[in-house]
């Protein structure tokens, strides 16, 4: 089903309006068992085959609370310049979807572990903003619903659903901005960057590897206008579980425009939560939202609160990484790089592989170069991230030693990485396979820039004569000789001195 949407243009609707924004984002963390059981968290097991009495909220079963999670939440609280509660509770939250089969959510409510923090985060342009953060709690995820026999896979339409409760209990923390004001038109980047800033923390922090893809990271976009001038804040909107960098932009950017136009036509805005369209860049409503009152919470009897000594909380403190902006910021002087070069980097999700590859040995430059160019065209064709390709760090590093010590040139690098992102082994193991090294017999070489002379005599005489520039076509008739292995370079500097002609 096709649904149409009344827009405003962008710049009409910030020509008459201000937009606020809150976001709220869900990370699920990477801790082996669940967050109030023992059951799994792997990824990929059979439906409902990793469930307990706890987590399937049977009569009689209790909770306990998993550690790694409240240290989980503690490192993210500190990361974010939060405050970290001295005592705190995890509460009921109360209302029934299929998924949840407590008919309940545990979560934090008033009391959360961490609160009243912030976020600076860098735009494409280099400007930093800063974001406010009302709270870090912890929480549970719900199970997943699976909607059969529909077009787009939500309950619309379907004859049937499927219910997997294998996600039920994960350990969640929900991070929470204040209301986020003066992005004026910029709003949309901002949200971006936010949350892009916020996934490159936490994976900074090793507390979840945040892919967004895979639901281990989405977020809610609250958005709201208000005229020009006013300090009340219009009726929000909430649009749920946007799980890409690019779409938390555009869905911002549509809510805008949407709610622009209902305004303008003299409309009111309903405050309810959206779902957002990949495809369209649009969003459709979904249900009529909830105040905090409808959830009826209240605090959980059957867990102990947590109070974490202030001993515990300066350790992690102290072992807290260092933050990614300033990590970019050292980085780039170190590399020499622009601003704008270590955005692309950060895009293209290099940095860490970089470092990794500097690490094992290679240059900075090199590093660069080959992630950034052929891995990055490699991972780009191949629809898959940088760090999913079949090739480490220290292997691209080698390909750079064997480059600089010369029994590789560009060309044969190349095929040498092609070969190692095939399967065929390691670099030295694909240039033995491939016969890929450099021909570096004088005498080879010498045979074959004699060759190249003798058969292009017209442009040995050009270059004879001063137009040294036709070198390049001998040039390249020995590397095509040489099946491209020959060292450009030397190759150059033999076929100048055979012909008497200073370079």
């Amino acid at each position: 089903m096709t649904v149409t949407t009344d827009l405003v243009s962008y710049e009409d609707a910030l020509a008459s309006y201000d937009p606020v924004m809150g976001l709220e984002v869900h990370v699920e963390l990477g801790t082996k068992t669940k967050m109030f059981c023992g059951c799994s968290t792997e990824l990929g097991a059979e439906p409902n085959s990793q469930t307990c009495p706890t987590c399937l909220g049977m009569p009689g079963a209790l909770p306990a609370v998993n550690a790694i999670g409240v240290e989980s939440a503690i490192k993210i609280g500190l990361a974010l310049h939060c405050e970290i509660a001295e005592w705190c509770r995890f509460a009921r939250k109360n209302y029934f979807y299929p998924d949840m089969p407590k008919n309940f959510q545990t979560s934090q409510y008033d009391e959360p572990i961490a609160f009243n923090g912030y976020l600076d985060v860098q735009l494409e342009d280099g400007e930093v903003f800063r974001v406010e953060i009302e709270r870090a709690h912890m929480e549970e995820d719900t199970g997943k619903s699976l909607h059969v026999g529909g077009a787009t896979g939500r309950i619309h339409g379907a004859s049937h659903s499927l219910l997997d409760y294998n996600r039920a209990g994960i350990p969640l923390i929900e991070i929470v901005t204040k209301p986020i004001e003066g992005a004026g038109e910029r709003a949309p980047e901002v949200a971006k960057a936010y949350v892009a800033e916020l996934r490159e923390l936490i994976k900074a922090l090793g507390v979840s590897e945040a892919r967004m893809e895979q639901g281990q990271m989405r977020c809610d976009v609250n958005l709201s206008l208000r005229p020009h001038g006013r300090e009340k804040f219009g009726t929000r909107s909430e649009t749920k579980n946007v799980n890409s960098l690019r779409s938390v932009e555009r869905a911002a950017r549509f809510e805008i425009q949407r709610h622009a136009a209902v305004l303008n036509s003299g409309g009111t805005i309903i405050q309810e939560t959206r779902h957002f369209h990949e495809d369209t860049g649009s969003t459709t409503s979904g249900r009529v939202k909830e105040e905090a009152e409808d959830y009826r919470y209240f605090p959980e009897p059957d867990l102990v609160p947590v109070a974490p000594s202030r001993e515990w909380v300066e350790e992690l403190r102290e072992g807290l990484p260092e933050q990614p902006l300033a990590r970019r910021n050292r980085l780039r002087e170190e590399w020499g790089i622009t601003a704008h070069d270590m955005q692309s980097i950060l895009n293209a999700g290099a940095i860490d592989s970089i470092v990794a590859t500097i690490a094992a040995g290679a240059d900075a430059a090199s590093a660069r170069k080959w992630w950034m160019g052929e891995l990055a065209r490699t991972a780009n064709e191949s629809g898959v991230s940088l760090d999913a390709l079949a090739i480490t760090p220290e292997q691209v590093a080698r390909v750079t030693a064997l480059v600089n010590e010369g029994s590789l040139n560009d060309k044969l690098a190349r095929q040498v990485i092609e070969g190692v992102l095939k399967g065929e082994g390691t670099p030295d193991e694909v240039v033995e396979k491939r016969g890929l090294k450099v021909v570096s017999d004088e005498g080879a070489l010498t045979t074959a820039v004699e060759e190249a002379i003798a058969g292009n005599a017209a442009i040995a005489d050009k270059i004879r004569g001063g137009k040294v520039a036709a070198v390049g076509a001998l040039v390249g008739a020995v590397m095509k000789a040489t099946r491209g292995q020959a060292d450009a370079a030397r190759v150059k500097e033999l076929i100048l001195e055979k012909l008497g002609v200073e370079g």
